[in-house]
């Protein structure tokens, strides 16, 4: 490859310099190859939107050898953006979708998977939820706040430490859209104004799994799950989240998303969950 880049009229002036011509050997069939001075598949090719828009003209089926995905699915993980692995910065997973789908199940198994971090929502913790969802909306910004300031203690960039996985039952710009839903707009007003600093200042997710269901699925769970303050919860609350989250992730440029439907995901299946953790350590980069 160096040399053929030579032949052509390359200077190599720097890493990052502009250059004449840049080969890369991203795949060799379904051949999987690691060695000091090779490694294929291009251990950055499915976070190039660049690349896989290239290989999707030429065949959108093609199989990826490590993450066992079609290019044109992985591909769609990255919304037309382009990321590169970071060792540098903490390794947080999120995983996002609304009440009832999941999230805490799978967070539970893949954070006891990886021997790692989970970071879980303070739901019990919190004093305010039950009167909110009883009605008292009084106490909405309340609410709102703890929950704030929990996922601020949470994913402050001094506790988790760079090179490791943490695994998060939900993304930190869900608090937009439960304020957008659950408080008046005077208080969405106070409350948007006490978010926007500290919204810079956490831990980014480097990879988000957003799970969707349908709302009368996960209503069920909801009952069968037996939270007191969560009985009155309504299938239409549901179906606006959702949108709420569909929303969100239509402009996402943060990270790739890979997006799972939960009727294709039994977390209580050892296959799928192995499947799934082998596609996040190709998204991660792990201090070894």
């Amino acid at each position: 490859m160096a040399e053929i880049e030579t032949s052509l009229g390359r200077v190599r002036e720097g890493k990052w310099a502009p250059r004449t011509i840049d080969l890369d050997l991203l795949l060799f069939g379904q051949e999987v190859i690691n060695r000091p001075n090779l490694t294929v598949p291009h251990p950055q090719m499915h976070l190039r939107s660049f690349v896989l828009r290239g290989l999707c003209q030429l065949n959108s089926k093609l199989l990826h050898p490590v993450i066992k995905e079609s290019v044109d699915k992985l591909a769609a993980r990255l919304g037309g953006g382009n990321f590169a692995s970071n060792l540098d910065v903490p390794q947080l997973v999120s995983i996002a979708g609304i009440i009832g789908v999941g999230k805490t199940t799978l967070t539970e198994k893949l954070s006891n998977l990886f021997g790692c971090k989970a970071l879980l929502e303070a739901y019990d913790k919190n004093p305010f939820l039950p009167d909110v969802y009883s009605g008292k909306k009084e106490l909405a910004l309340d609410s709102q706040l703890y929950f704030l300031t929990s996922r601020i203690e949470q994913l402050n960039p001094n506790t988790l430490a760079s090179g490791r996985i943490a695994i998060s039952d939900y993304i930190f710009e869900k608090e937009l859209i439960y304020a957008g839903r659950l408080l008046n707009p005077r208080q969405l007003a106070l409350y948007e104004k006490i978010y926007q600093p500290f919204s810079a200042k956490v831990v980014a997710p480097v990879l988000v799994i957003y799970l969707s269901d349908s709302a009368e699925i996960c209503l069920e769970r909801i009952h069968k799950r037996n939270r007191p303050y969560e009985q009155a919860i309504q299938s239409q609350f549901l179906e606006n989240l959702s949108a709420d989250y569909e929303q969100l992730f239509a402009d996402w440029k943060t990270c790739p998303v890979i997006r799972i439907s939960m009727s294709k995901l039994d977390c209580n299946r050892d296959g799928d969950i192995d499947h799934l953790a082998n596609q996040i350590k190709s998204y991660v980069a792990v201090q070894t």
